[in-house]
């Protein structure tokens, strides 16, 4: 007979995934009407059962029976009992997802305040993170006043960044570094908001839903400018304690490890602070497959409830000793109170360190096994992930959209399917290594194409990477760690240990094949993967274990689909105030410009070109950076290092730091050449125009790009009409740009045109416009950039012209084919979920 314990937790996991597909919320009425209809039937279903009924009577044809008996052993009662439990489970958690969502989304931020200086009065609720002169941090609120002194309503959490000697806008003179944040702290800060928007890119990683789980219906940044009202510190409060507790213990470790990059691994081993740990660190520990152990993961909770369980269970056994009238066992078995305080352990380190999803998964796993401890259940364990999978979704229904989620249930579920969890306990050391060596090889086959499907990149080092990080990070470094909280200088020996460690790691990531990227496969593929890898996992025969490999081929061998030949494609990545625009033809890739630097930690080529490129397996044969301007530039050094084969034009200076990345071509009139039968041609500059020594913006590269099609002109008969289709990219040319551009007598008439210059006042003539004659125009800016850009009166100008503007704050990430040149794919509408910012 079916439990009905697994059915209903597979229907829990199924409605939360079918859920989180909706691209509109309904009204919260309705999915608390849909939630009592199924607790009210649940509540019936569960009467029945205690009455004795039988689903025979719903096997009312024969051949349901027959096919019911192909797929298992057991009744046909028992799985229409299962089926409905399922079904009834499923009902349930889309209800209730669905009604927490609505509810969340009443407190969005009223539109009609963004972009306005407020006042507001609240709690630091986190521990900030400082990135050289700036911080951001969360931020409860208490009340909010506009300039007049009227009350505002704002969602209770915002996310702030506080900047330090960068401007805020043109009337605004250098700020002062942010003060010291401390958790719990209460402050008035003058502040402006924007909803919650992020970049929308294929296979890119989705900022909003990010925000939408973790509360935040609001960003902005701290006004500290000379015509704003100054932050004023209110005084300390008792609020967030375990945030403030974190704080303190990563300044103390600040304090003794000298060494900043390994004091921030130090941090994120213990207080779960992974922002601590420096870029460049994190790509080694990815190129080696480690970056789990860097974090605090189920190992490590696992490892300090074990030892807590080994104690407490040493000490109860022993409370005859000195409790020899009441030994504490007759009250409260040994192992019970073990798993207990292990169980609590583990729950007070995972609040500690910040609550994430591997930890999540241990706790409730541990408490799971405690219940069934105290009364005496035994769960398969294959019953006990599915309940845990059931338990985090039904508290965080988001987390299913998590990389981390997978990654930690299917580490775990590999683990119970190929049945390293029974185990006897071995009795050498020699014995150890051997289980030790099995357990990372299965986990490293058999997670590496949930690796490729997730990051569109696996490491070939990984297996021996992990062999040497796993012993060591797991029963040295975290020990160490944990140490210092009571012996300070433990830290120091912790960061002398991790100083060889990452030694170790640098030489494996530094070879040629450390990792293997893959195209980003279909849906359909990701799911035969795993149900491959799965059945490869399990204990079943060799030749179907073989057979299973099959099922994991689409994911390795998968390529994306490109233009045929003679035509081309234009993606416009979403990535804020810049340019970034990916050409495509049939066996070539071009990037125009590499977008924004957004900071001294991050830029648009690490945050989305790198990964966007990655995902679509491409190889640059050239990259066009149109001029020096960050908003231009700011993701070549990333873009370079990823594509080092890859041509360059420019038109940056020579002396330019920039031009220290590798070799590049000055971009100049007259240049052109054809891929696949796609012609591209160089507008601009001339040679004139270097000596003039004009300004970046005037440098700019332009780029045409034009291929031929065929039109029908006749049904009777093969009569075609042969007509040109281009595009225009014309960087942050200006006026005077423009202008020489209309006087060159070069062919400038293209269908589809990237606005000059995002938009501003200073480009996009009448008699440039009416020239190039576009049917598309794509901007690209970011959300209420502080430049206003696109500016009204040019958008007026396109419209006037009939010229259907696009803007990647609306749109996303936009793709254009040659062969469709009326046509334009948002990836906003592509992929629309009901968390998205709408405006």
């Amino acid at each position: 007979m079916f439990s009905v314990i697994t059915p209903f937790a597979l229907g829990w996991i199924a409605g939360t995934a079918l859920q989180l597909q909706q691209a509109q919320l309904w009204a919260g009425e309705v999915y608390w009407g849909l939630g009592a209809t199924a607790l009210m039937l649940a509540y019936a279903v569960a009467r029945l059962d205690a009455w004795g009924f039988t689903f025979t009577r719903l096997d009312v044809f024969p051949f349901v029976r027959s096919a019911l008996a192909l797929f298992s052993r057991a009744s046909a009662s028992a799985i229409w009992h299962s089926v409905v439990w399922c079904a009834l489970a499923c009902t349930l958690a889309f209800a209730q997802a669905g009604a927490r969502a609505s509810h969340y989304a009443q407190s969005a931020l009223n539109p009609a305040i963004e972009g306005r200086t407020l006042h507001v009065v609240g709690i630091v609720a986190n521990l900030p993170q400082r990135m050289e002169d700036s911080a951001r941090f969360r931020f409860k609120v208490e009340s909010a006043r506009d300039n007049d002194g009227a009350r505002v309503q704002l969602p209770p959490q915002l996310l702030l960044g506080w900047y330090g000697n960068r401007l805020n806008g043109s009337d605004d003179k250098v700020q002062a570094p942010p003060a010291d944040l401390r958790p719990g702290d209460r402050w008035q800060l003058a502040v402006r908001l924007k909803a919650p928007h992020g970049h929308i890119n294929p296979h890119g990683f989705d900022y909003e839903l990010w925000l939408w789980e973790q509360g935040l219906q609001a960003t902005g940044y701290v006004r500290n400018g000379a015509k704003d009202a100054p932050p004023k510190w209110l005084g300390g409060t008792w609020a967030y304690p375990v945030e403030r507790l974190r704080q303190h213990v990563r300044s103390a470790i600040d304090a003794r490890v000298s060494d900043r990059a390994m004091a921030g691994v130090v941090a994120a081993l213990l207080v779960g602070d992974q922002a601590a740990i420096e870029r460049a660190d994190w790509d080694v520990f990815r190129a080696t497959g480690v970056a789990h152990l860097m974090a605090i993961s189920g190992l490590h909770i696992t490892g300090l409830a074990w030892l807590a369980a080994l104690c407490v269970g040493w000490l109860w056994r022993r409370s005859d000793v000195w409790s020899p009238r009441k030994p504490w066992s007759l009250w409260l078995p040994a192992p019970i109170a073990a798993s207990a305080c292990a169980a609590i352990v583990a729950l007070a380190y995972a609040v500690f360190t910040g609550w994430g999803v591997p930890a999540q998964r241990t706790v409730w796993m541990l408490g799971v096994v405690t219940l069934l401890r105290v009364y005496g259940l035994r769960w398969p364990l294959m019953q006990v992930w599915l309940t845990v999978c059931a338990v985090v979704l039904a508290l965080d229904p988001w987390a299913l959209m998590q990389a981390g989620f997978w990654l930690s249930f299917v580490a775990v579920g590999v683990l119970f399917a190929s049945g390293s969890h029974d185990q006897v306990a071995v009795s050498s050391l020699w014995a150890a290594a051997q289980r030790m060596w099995r357990e990372q090889w299965l986990m490293s086959v058999c997670l590496a194409p949930l690796t490729l499907l997730l990051f569109h990149q696996v490491s070939v080092v990984g297996l021996l990477a992990n062999l040497l990080a796993v012993p060591w990070v797991t029963l040295v470094i975290t020990p160490l760690c944990m140490l210092g909280l009571v012996l300070p200088f433990a830290w120091s020996v912790a960061a002398e240990a991790l100083q060889g460690l990452v030694w170790l790691l640098k030489a494996c990531a530094g070879v040629s094949w450390a990792q293997w990227s893959a195209p980003a496969a279909p849906l359909w593929a990701g799911a035969a993967a795993l149900v491959g890898m799965s059945v490869w996992a399990m204990r079943v025969p060799m030749w179907l274990r073989w057979f299973s490999l099959a099922l994991v081929l689409p994911v390795l061998s998968w390529q994306t689909p490109r233009p045929a030949h003679g035509t081309f494609e234009l993606v416009a990545v979403d990535m804020g105030q810049g340019h970034a625009v990916l050409v495509r033809t049939a066996t070539h890739s071009l990037l125009y410009d590499t977008g924004p630097r957004y900071s001294a930690e991050t830029d648009a080529g690490q945050r989305v070109l790198v990964p966007l490129l990655r995902a679509w397996g491409e190889r640059l044969d050239r990259i066009i950076i149109s001029h020096q301007d960050s908003d231009h530039s700011g993701g070549a050094p990333a873009v370079m290092a990823m594509q080092p084969q890859a041509g360059v034009l420019t038109s940056i200076a020579t002396e330019h730091p920039l031009q220290q990345l590798g070799a590049m071509q000055r971009c100049e009139r007259g240049q052109s050449w054809a891929w696949d039968g796609v012609q591209f041609e160089v507008l601009h500059p001339s040679a004139a125009d270097y000596e003039r020594k004009l300004k970046p913006n005037a440098l700019s590269c332009v780029l045409r790009v034009t291929a031929s099609r065929l039109e029908t002109r006749s049904t009777i008969g093969a009569a075609f009409h042969a007509l040109n289709v281009s595009a225009l990219l014309a960087g942050d040319i200006e006026a005077a740009q423009e202008q020489a551009l209309l006087q060159s007598g070069q062919a400038l008439q293209a269908d589809w045109l990237l606005v000059p210059h995002h938009g501003s006042a200073t480009s996009s003539t009448q008699a440039f416009l009416e020239a190039v004659d576009p049917s598309i125009a794509i901007v690209q800016a970011g959300y209420r950039n502080r430049f206003g850009h696109p500016r009204p009166d040019v958008l007026q100008r396109y419209s006037d012209l009939g010229v259907l503007v696009v803007q990647t704050p609306r749109c996303g990430a936009s793709t254009w084919r040659s062969e469709h040149p009326k046509l334009v794919q948002c990836e906003r509408n592509q992929r629309q979920r009901y968390w998205q910012h709408v405006f």
